[in-house]
């Protein structure tokens, strides 16, 4: 855990999140500024900065991660009509907060992958 990490500090229970989904190692919450009808993020508990970071170091936790993104999205009744999950890693993605995470999306069609 890291003192300055939004997401480290929700895991530690100093911030307050929805929580959707939580095993031992992974935590799934609402994204405050949803984007679709359904925007959960999914998190492992240790600070990994992104997604390269995370496989490179815990390849096993990296598809305990996608294995939750997998419950949100059967749990949230996205599974039927599809869902979207995103991995931002760097400033160029937008990535805003630096511990890895999953953004699950649906809820309605969601356009195309990436718009120029």
């Amino acid at each position: 855990m890291t003192n300055d990490c939004l997401f480290c500090r929700i895991v530690a229970g100093e911030i307050p999140a929805t929580v959707v989904h939580e095993t031992d190692e992974t935590l799934a919450f609402r994204d405050i500024g949803p984007k679709a009808p359904v925007h959960v993020l999914v998190i492992p508990k240790e600070h990994f900065t992104d997604v390269a970071a995370l496989a490179v170091a815990d390849p096993g936790l990296a598809g305990k991660v996608l294995a939750a993104c997998a419950a949100v999205a059967a749990a949230e009744g996205l599974t039927e009509d599809g869902y979207r999950v995103i991995f931002n890693a760097g400033p160029h993605s937008g990535q805003e907060v630096f511990h890895v995470h999953a953004h699950v999306l649906g809820g309605r069609p969601l356009g195309p992958m990436v718009s120029a």
